[in-house]
């Protein structure tokens, strides 16, 4: 049994579509979950609840927690802990290995590529919920006492990807005839990970038994482009212009006075003012891996 903990997001549904290639037993969990192949179990938890987890932990081999908490950083100050805790738990008593699928919100601001070696660092308040949960993870490791392994993408695009600041603010306007949104600056670069990659690879990662008490930077184009270098890739596929509205540190400060959501994201700004580099060379160089290039990734996620 593999069992996915917070199914329903588009990397959960990635896993769950790449799981049929190494299991026939697959066990989806989130409060109200749904069947993505038509062959998963389904079991309703929420995974702040210690005996809801043990319970939809039970005799699982690996368990993938993809689990996406409220964007809110009181949510993740009082939940993230509590639902790592559970999740390692559970684990322990099952014997069941972890993979964690994390993002890069720990290493803070950082000058020059992001690679799995890169310390904590974080320059947010989630940064600092990220960093710790993490560690969690980490201690256990390094005392024996779990096997788990730690798979981290970078700034998410893709087909269906609606969490993506990419695909909302550039992709999707272009495609109604309106400007790309950019934060900050398009003359930087920034790495995004493909998301059918990022579930496809892991999985391959959660049934490769070398791959355990490590932490793994998921495959991502290392050719990597500014964002305005994006824009005009998708606006040539669009056939239209490559109209792009960068917006200032200002504007968006004053937007979130208005929108808690964008309030919340205005700590992770400084992911926007200088280059955003995520090195994705140690998969490379361990799997035989075709991952989807800018230009394919960039034209399948405007179809969708």
């Amino acid at each position: 049994m593999q069992t996915i903990l917070g199914s329903g997001g588009i990397i959960a549904n990635h896993i769950a579509k790449s799981l049929p290639a190494y299991t026939s037993s697959i066990r989806l969990v989130s409060r109200n979950p749904k069947a993505v192949t038509g062959k998963e179990e389904l079991v309703s938890a929420d995974l702040t609840s210690d005996d809801q987890v043990m319970k939809a932990v039970k005799g699982s081999e690996v368990v993938y927690l993809t689990a996406g908490l409220q964007y809110s950083i009181k949510v993740w100050q009082e939940q993230w802990p509590r639902l790592m805790q559970n999740v390692i738990n559970a684990c322990k008593e099952n014997g069941s290995r972890l993979v964690f699928f994390d993002n890069v919100y720990m290493y803070g601001k950082v000058v020059g590529p992001m690679t799995e070696e890169t310390p904590f660092n974080p320059s947010s308040r989630k940064g600092e919920v990220r960093a710790r949960i993490a560690t969690m993870i980490l201690d256990e490791v390094n005392k024996r006492e779990l096997t788990a392994l730690i798979a981290r993408s970078a700034d998410f695009y893709g087909p269906e990807t609606q969490n993506s600041f990419l695909n909302m603010m550039a992709f999707e306007n272009l495609k109604k005839g309106k400007s790309a949104q950019l934060m900050i600056s398009k003359n930087l670069k920034h790495s995004f990970t493909y998301t059918p990659d990022a579930g496809k690879a892991t999985a391959l990662l959660g049934n490769t038994p070398s791959a355990y008490n490590q932490t793994w930077h998921l495959p991502t184009d290392m050719n990597v482009l500014t964002t305005q270098q994006i824009v005009e890739i998708a606006a040539k596929a669009l056939n239209t212009k490559p109209k792009i509205t960068v917006l200032p540190r200002l504007m968006i400060q004053m937007a979130g006075l208005f929108n808690p959501i964008i309030k919340e994201s205005i700590e992770m700004l400084y992911q926007y003012d200088s280059d955003y580099i995520f090195d994705s060379g140690k998969f490379d160089k361990a799997f035989t891996f075709n991952k989807v290039l800018y230009a394919e990734g960039i034209r399948n996620s405007l179809k969708a």
